[in-house]
């Protein structure tokens, strides 16, 4: 909203420059988007007064003055406008006077000769003092303008017009006199109100008012006035109010209206009496109904529109714009002045719908004081009749009180004001600040009660006074203090080492997917296992193919890969944390976070030296990638998964210290099958177990200084045995002297008996306190090769 600071100090004056109540203001929330004078900088120009019109001698559109700007001697000016005449005003731009242009320098005025004439000087139109033509030719200047006063201060050109951003919820000021209200407070300083003749109702008939829209409109006045002298122009200080505020100027009528609009706030219409039938219905439009706008816009009504009508139809789009019908013209001599409430639901919107955007729509769609018409009615009333001399009618009110915005109190403990600001404010300068914005305050005991003011539409909760007494208290008053926090050290990591868990998994070639919770109950159907209990169901699902909750986050990955196989992506590697849920109903619902992998296709992009298919080591060894580095292997064991949906040979259990982690495998070929999916490798682990693991505390250990002995052995041993099995046997057996073991060979063939393999273990001695001896290693390696003996009918192979 543009509006012009001389008319605002009109109302409230302090001792601030533009620079600090532009401040002020945008530290109280009105933030100023722009801060510009009325014309930009020029010099050298005052008011003149023609003495002498002569023809140049050698210019048909020439003309020689003599001008008068109160020095000994008036200028010859050469003058080519053609409104010029004997005894009119204009701005007179002197000798080394310097005019605005469009590079920063200006355009100075010098002496020179027009075909051969002397010219000391020129006579501006508006355009040369930066300001808007509405004629072609010069400024005339009103017959009382004092010669010789410069131009800019007679013309208040070096006014400043503010541009204020007003946020939706402050309806309240859009208007001077709200923005005024803002600076009274502020500056602790009074509201200077235009005196305005009380609205005494005269004899002149006004049309009854009937209101069937009682909520849409709680309250409506109509006030009629008859005999209005239209010679009359609209007041200059009138039209350099409403210019410096964004409007044009239309007629007098129309101004006074828009004078109100922007100086208190209230949107008014005024209806030309002579073209009314009957009498005025406030009500909500028939469908299908048009009215033509004042912009020439036809629009067909759906039904919810509010609408001012007479007995021949709609005259106006209530709290939009009139209808033109009964618009007022420059010949208009009786008026009827509408002001009125309209609720803001009944309102908003309305506007968009029909692409309009006007300043009585933005008004009334944030909320317009409710007990403002008549005051506005009133001002209204004044200017047109001591204007114009114009005779007041009689003033009808329809009024449903119910129907008003209802002002509850809002009680405000003053304790709560320190625990929200931070700083001790006493109680006296809150109600200062609150009684002069409006509010109805009562102080009881430890406590504000506080009843909004009628323009106060954003004003609910205590927290809404608090932000008042702050923001006019000033928060550049507030001091900066750091807040005093109690600080736990209790760092939940678990995102920290999730993410190092997805890197770990990019690393090794795979893409995070991000995917609803939602599945489809055919694939669930699929995956179905009775170890992974039952499905829930959605009671409003967004669409039928995303009806269920996810009881594996396959159901989320599958249809991933599905995708990008269907687009000539042959390899594919996703992995997504989430949760898992698992139940019929919300009270036994389970959510476990967990993290699931799917591949597909080669270990290597297609143009990789010796590439393969993936298989199941492959998909183990990014598994146990998941896991911390230092881990002892012997805490890590492998079962035979029993899953349904999993390839039974191709397929096991994650366990960690005896704890089920999650499960591997291959996607069983038939359920791949029905998917139309390849080979396709699969796992899902629960996250818990393996941020606990995480989340160890490995004790640092000095290496031996003493050398490490290695012995190898080989066994022929049943294919049956698993080596998980075996290596747990000799590590329990071994004991702490064996510090590594691993298997580094495996034969199967002629050589060996049917159902059995050879199998050659590296098994690796060291002591902490002194060099093994061999007897000791010999010891150690035989108590090994017992337990596999005894345990697993192993023999020991020589060779």
């Amino acid at each position: 909203m543009k509006i012009s600071e001389q008319w605002l100090r009109q109302w409230v004056n302090p001792t601030n420059t533009s620079e600090q109540l532009a401040e002020q203001l945008t530290m109280a929330g009105l933030e100023i988007d722009d801060r510009y004078a009325v014309a930009r900088t020029f010099s050298g120009v005052v008011v003149g007064e023609v003495i002498s019109v002569e023809q140049h001698p050698d210019a048909d559109k020439l003309r020689v003055t003599q001008v008068n700007i109160g020095d000994a001697e008036p200028l010859q000016i050469v003058c080519g406008a053609p409104n010029v005449t004997v005894g009119m005003k204009a701005p007179v731009a002197t000798v080394g006077a310097v005019l605005p242009s469009d590079d920063k320098k200006g355009f100075k005025i010098k002496k020179s000769k027009l075909r051969g004439v002397a010219s000391n000087g020129m006579l501006c139109g508006a355009s040369e003092i930066d300001l808007v033509d509405d004629i072609d030719g010069l400024l005339e200047l009103p017959e009382d303008a004092p010669v010789g006063t410069d131009i800019r201060e007679y013309l208040g050109l070096d006014n400043q017009v503010l541009d204020i951003s007003i946020t939706p919820n402050r309806g309240d000021c859009f208007s001077v006199r709200g923005i005024a209200r803002e600076i009274s407070v502020i500056n602790d300083l009074p509201v200077q109100m235009p005196e305005i003749s009380a609205n005494t109702a005269g004899t002149a008939a006004t049309p009854a008012v009937t209101v069937e829209a009682k909520e849409a409109c709680p309250r409506y006045l109509l006030q009629s006035i008859r005999n209005i002298d239209r010679s009359v122009d609209t007041p200059k200080w009138m039209q350099d109010a409403l210019v410096q505020s964004g409007l044009r100027s239309h007629n007098f009528l129309v101004d006074v209206t828009n004078y109100v609009l922007m100086e208190l706030g209230q949107p008014l219409h005024a209806f030309d009496a002579d073209t009314i039938e009957g009498d005025i219905v406030v009500r909500l439009a028939q469908p299908d109904e048009t009215i033509t706008l004042l912009n020439e816009q036809t629009v067909t009504l759906t039904g919810d529109e509010l609408v001012i009508a007479d007995d021949k139809g709609a005259l106006a789009l209530a709290g939009i714009m009139g209808g033109q019908r009964s618009s007022v013209t420059d010949s208009t001599t009786n008026i009827f002045v509408e002001s009125a409430f309209f609720n803001q639901l009944a309102i908003a919107a309305r506007a968009r719908r029909f692409g309009l955007h006007t300043d009585a729509s933005q008004r009334f769609e944030r909320g317009v004081d409710f007990e403002l018409p008549a005051l506005a009615l009133a001002r209204a009333c004044d200017l047109i009749t001591s204007i114009t001399g114009g005779e007041a009618g009689q003033i009808v009110t329809a009024e449903n009180l119910e129907h008003l915005p209802a002002r509850a109190p809002i009680t405000l403990p003053i304790a709560k004001v320190r625990d929200v600001i931070g700083i001790d404010i006493e109680p006296s300068e809150m109600v200062r600040i609150l009684t002069q914005l409006g509010f109805d305050v009562e102080q009881q005991s430890d406590v504000l009660v506080c009843k909004p003011p009628s323009y106060r539409f954003d004003m609910s909760i205590k927290e809404d006074l608090i932000e008042e007494i702050a923001r006019i208290y000033g928060y550049d008053n507030i001091p900066s203090v750091l807040p005093h926090l109690q600080v736990s050290m209790d760092y939940d990591d678990t995102a920290d080492l999730t993410h190092e868990m997805k890197l770990a998994l990019v690393d090794n070639g795979y893409m995070e997917a991000i995917s609803f919770s939602f599945s489809d109950a055919k694939l669930e159907a699929l995956l179905d296992d009775e170890a992974l209990g039952e499905v829930l169901a959605l009671a409003n699902p967004i669409s039928s193919d995303l009806a269920v909750m996810r009881r594996t986050l396959l159901s989320s990955l599958l249809p991933c890969v599905q995708y990008n196989l269907n687009r000539q992506q042959p390899r594919v590697r996703f992995f997504e944390t989430g949760l898992s849920f698992v139940g019929q109903s919300i009270s036994d619902l389970v959510q476990t976070p967990s993290i699931a992998l799917v591949a597909v296709g080669d270990i290597w992009s297609e143009q990789a030296y010796q590439n393969r298919a993936l298989d199941f080591y492959d998909l183990k060894h990014d598994i146990e990638q998941l896991l911390p580095a230092q881990i002892d292997s012997a805490r890590i064991r492998y079962e035979r998964s029993t899953l349904s949906f999993l390839h039974p040979g191709q397929s096991a259990e994650l366990y960690i210290d005896d704890v089920y982690v999650g499960w591997l495998g291959q996607l069983h070929p038939n359920t791949a099958k029905q998917l139309d999916l390849p080979t396709t490798w699969v796992a899902q682990l629960s996250l818990a177990p393996l941020l606990t693991i995480a989340r160890e505390q490995h004790a640092i250990t000095t290496p031996s200084k003493f050398p490490q002995v290695r012995r190898d052995i080989a066994i022929l041993v049943d294919s049956d045995i698993s080596l998980q099995t075996l290596e747990t046997t000799v590590r329990t057996a071994a004991g702490d002297l064996l510090t590594d073991l691993w298997l580094f060979d495996v034969y199967q063939g002629d050589k060996v008996p049917a159902g059995q393999r050879s199998l050659a273990f590296a098994l690796i001695w060291q002591d902490s306190t002194q060099t093994l001896s061999d007897e000791a290693v010999k010891t150690a390696t035989d108590k090994v090769v017992q337990a596999l003996t005894d345990q697993h009918s192993v023999q020991l192979r020589d060779s």
